[in-house]
């Protein structure tokens, strides 16, 4: 259970939401202006923390660091924006938010009527200094501005993949070969044999044989590695332009007695 005692340690602590599921960090705590019970808290959610979201604390409890609510995480996103003020929330938006959140609006003691609300607590001691009207006293009036915060992230654009297939292909070798091809040789016989030899006075009949030989092309198939292929990133930078809407505080002098001096 959140007591008022509990106030301060409840700022900038992480939420979680019934299934303990990380919200955002409690911004701002908004107290019951009749006895200062922590009614309504502010939790940063969205991109980088840009958006402020109403989460009720009645039913929540603070473990392990952590503020455990009694609502999800989607019930917090689509929070009604409310809460314009950074000083009060008013009976009528206190109502839509018991309405979105489905929380009797009697449950802390306070009707919620037009004439009741929420007043926030101080986040921190600047802050505190700035909504009190200034503990040092400062009365300077504070103006607030909304600025952009721009991020990037990362997302999904597409998948490639390497696929390896057989693709058949004629090739043309030109290959030498030889063979073999039979010569006649005549030699003649001299007198004196130095040329030849042959048995003299013989004949008859007689046969030689020789064989021939020629080559042939022989064709055989290996598989050798001849390539490494990979799929590889690189980054490119680029420059896109954002936009969005913001708020400004604008202050404005009313002297209808023209009493400041110019």
């Amino acid at each position: 259970m959140i007591t008022k005692d509990m106030t301060r340690d409840l700022i900038g602590r992480q939420a979680v939401d019934s299934h303990g599921e990380k919200v955002g960090k409690i911004g701002q705590v908004y107290l019951d202006e009749q006895n200062g019970t922590p009614t309504w808290a502010t939790v940063n959610t969205g991109l980088f923390g840009t958006k402020e979201s109403f989460v009720p604390l009645q039913n929540a409890d603070l473990k392990d660091s952590a503020v455990e609510l009694p609502v999800e995480k989607q019930q917090v996103k689509d929070c009604p924006h409310v809460g314009r003020s950074d000083e009060r929330l008013t009976g009528s938006e206190e109502d839509e938010l018991y309405r979105h959140y489905g929380t009797a609006a009697g449950a802390t003691g306070v009707t919620g009527g037009a004439g009741d609300g929420r007043h926030a607590a101080t986040d921190t001691a600047e802050a505190g200094r700035e909504r009190s009207g200034g503990t040092s006293g400062d009365d300077a009036m504070v103006r607030h501005e909304e600025r952009l915060r721009v991020g990037t992230e990362a997302e999904e654009t597409g998948r490639v993949a390497l696929r390896k297939y057989v693709v058949t292909e004629d090739q043309t070798v030109t290959v030498p070969v030889s063979h073999e091809e039979v010569r006649l040789e005549r030699e003649p016989i001299t007198d004196d044999g130095t040329a030849g030899s042959a048995r003299p006075g013989v004949i008859g009949e007689e046969e030689q044989e020789i064989t021939l030989h020629r080559e042939r092309p022989v064709v055989d198939k290996t598989t050798e590695a001849v390539e490494k292929v990979r799929l590889g990133t690189r980054t490119v930078t680029e420059e896109e332009q954002v936009s969005g809407t913001v708020r400004k505080e604008q202050i404005d002098v009313d002297d209808p007695s023209d009493s400041l001096e110019r």
